[in-house]
């Protein structure tokens, strides 16, 4: 662990400077999109994927609906337990971000990034988190989010900010933090969602508004009022 935190001639220092050079051959523009796609565009296609996942999820049977929604719920839950989780191991780790022990990278994005430990990368944690806790609902959709998530961590080592055992760190821990929690939260969850399908007003958040069963009718009463309204049509005739 101290190779990895201090540096040195090892796979992962040399992956790193592979894949971070290829940003001295790449066009300015080039950069400045990596940039940007990995801090906002991936992150925002997740959740647009998690968007998507419950609008077909609202479709099926009342059931699969829940259980849907319940593990759509759990996975931006998941992922800020994630993060939160991080915290305190990046301090724990305290590994200083790659540019401050090695010489010749091409650091690509500024900001408040720069301040903070390099172990483990929370881009990598959150989309992870996401991808995982959105292949519990929906496994096609699930594997696109999972590829999203490891061009994330790629991106992290192109722009120069984390070796890549740092992003391997948070693939395992919003992996982890999803799949060992998800029998609890799910059993949490479940009975929730169950509940608010069942809300004339929450209905509408996990399941479609032209399958919801329409409201059930007092037959006796409907026939107590049809028998009022004869007698008062006999009693006007008279």
């Amino acid at each position: 662990m101290v190779a990895l935190t201090t540096g040195g001639p090892n796979v992962d220092v040399s992956l790193l400077y592979d894949v971070n050079a290829l940003a001295r051959h790449a066009p300015a523009g080039v950069d400045r999109a990596v940039a940007l796609v990995s801090s906002y565009g991936i992150p925002l296609l997740l959740v647009l994927l998690v968007l998507w996942c419950w609008r077909g999820a609202r479709r099926q049977e009342e059931a699969a609906a829940a259980e849907s929604f319940a593990a759509l719920v759990w996975a931006p839950l998941a992922a800020a337990l994630a993060l939160v989780v991080n915290v305190p191991l990046r301090r724990l780790v305290a590994r200083p971000r790659p540019y401050l022990q090695h010489d010749g990278l091409d650091v690509l994005q500024g900001g408040p990034a720069h301040g903070h430990f390099s172990f483990v990368s929370d881009h990598a944690t959150l989309a992870m988190a996401l991808a995982v806790g959105l292949f519990l609902a929906h496994r096609r959709l699930g594997l696109l989010g999972i590829g999203l998530a490891l061009l994330e961590g790629l991106s992290r080592l192109y722009l120069g900010l984390h070796y890549p055992t740092d992003v391997i760190g948070g693939f395992a821990l919003g992996t982890a933090v999803v799949l060992v929690l998800a029998p609890l939260a799910m059993a949490l969850l479940t009975p929730v969602v169950r509940a608010a399908a069942r809300s004339p007003r929450a209905a509408r958040l996990v399941r479609a508004r032209h399958l919801l069963r329409p409201c059930p009718v007092d037959l006796a009463q409907d026939r107590t009022a049809a028998g009022g309204s004869r007698t008062q049509d006999s009693d006007l005739a008279a």
